[in-house]
């Protein structure tokens, strides 16, 4: 038997003491159903990246016609001070506008408790490890939200509240968007293989070490907690029956906009891998037939606008585009005339600058505006990619 519930989780206060709130959406079955991992999932942490609303929206719709294997809890609108953040018509809400840290980038991970627990329980069975270290986790947030005399900033207590929801799970799924993006996935090196299941072109793979993202906070400890092992002469490998742990970024499209029937889409596209990973049953949602490029974070270029202007914007998003192709042409209406020779050839030349790359790339994303300043992040593009 399934049980529904939502709840709503308070992860601040407003100056005016108003309370800032959170959603939360829970499918939990019996524990004599449950064969699966659990999951979480949650979007918009950034206030422009609002798509993963309306996908986990279509996943409360789809999931009640699921055979469910494991809890599901979805988390939607996860940063609502983020998702305020507005100046005029656009929002913001990328980072803190108080301290101007990056609101992803304040999960909790201390590398340091990893070799006094595996000194601990270097005997123990697999599953008391997996059990007590998952408890280590939980433990180690809640000290953290502890009443304290140093307090905790405003980014840090919705990342910590946010991260004992996913420390339950064995899989996190957060959502964002790129400014103006292609579909892409973040996946850690280990768990390449299961990326093909996402039905989404373009992965990004990237290192097993935290950087204080949330998909970050739950893989890398328990990659540390296997590395320690095997330093201690106890092997374990990822994924195969102990510490099978899995977490992603995905990247859902484009800022500021959402569109519900793409949307549904992209629920079944999530939920091919939740099958995949038995999270529900069946066999409806299947990997689409399609290319798969890849790349590894180190190959993940950003081009930066050699000069500032008005940019069109040429090159495509998926698709390789060839050395010396044109990514973009650059305005300068300043200069146009300035040769005073009449001659509309070398009018235009002053005034429209062409920009490419000496290398093959697959263009993934760009700048949002088309007015840009020199050193502005016009294009980041995968080099060095391959078909996975």
């Amino acid at each position: 038997m399934n049980t529904f519930t939502k709840e709503v989780m308070s992860v601040g206060e407003m100056a005016c003491g108003t309370k800032l709130t959170v959603p939360v959406f829970s499918f939990k079955v019996a524990e004599e159903q449950k064969t699966g991992p659990d999951v979480y999932i949650q979007a918009n942490m950034h206030g422009a990246e609002v798509q993963g609303n309306a996908v986990i929206f279509q996943l409360l719709e789809l999931l009640p016609h699921c055979q469910l294997n494991a809890n599901i809890t979805l988390v939607p609108y996860a940063n609502p001070l983020g998702n305020s953040h507005k100046s005029g018509e656009y929002t913001l809400g990328r980072f803190d506008p108080i301290t101007g840290e990056n609101w992803n980038r304040m999960y909790h991970f201390d590398q340091s408790i990893i070799e006094p627990f595996v000194k601990q329980y270097i005997d123990a069975s697999d599953d008391e490890i997996e059990a007590k270290f998952a408890q280590l986790l939980t433990n180690e947030i809640e000290a953290k939200l502890a009443p304290s005399v140093w307090g905790l900033s405003t980014g840090q207590r919705i990342a910590y509240q946010l991260q004992r929801l996913a420390h339950k799970a064995d899989i996190v799924l957060d959502l964002h968007t790129g400014p103006i993006s292609s579909k892409h996935l973040y996946c850690s090196e280990y768990s390449q293989a299961s990326a093909k299941y996402f039905n989404i072109e373009h992965t990004l793979l990237i290192p097993n070490g935290f950087g204080g993202a949330m998909d970050e906070a739950i893989f890398c400890p328990w990659w540390y907690l296997q590395e320690a092992f095997a330093d201690s002469g106890r092997e374990f490998t990822m994924g195969q029956g102990i510490f099978d742990k899995e977490a992603y970024t995905v990247e859902l499209g484009s800022q500021e906009q959402i569109d519900l029937d793409v949307a549904k889409g992209d629920a079944k596209d999530l939920l091919t891998y939740l099958q995949y990973k038995g999270v529900i049953g069946g066999a409806e949602y299947q990997p689409k037939e399609m290319t798969r490029y890849a790349c590894h974070l180190k190959d993940y270029k950003t081009f930066y606008a050699p000069m500032g202007g008005m940019v069109d914007y040429l090159a495509g998003f998926g698709k390789p585009i060839a050395a010396g192709e044109p990514l973009a042409r650059i305005l300068r209406m300043d200069v146009y005339g300035d040769s005073r020779l009449g001659k509309d050839d070398e009018n235009t030349t002053k005034a429209l600058h062409y920009v490419s790359l000496e290398e093959v790339a697959i263009p993934i994303l760009h700048f949002a505006s088309a007015n840009v300043t020199q050193g502005s992040e016009l294009y980041k593009v995968f080099t060095n990619y391959f078909e996975i």
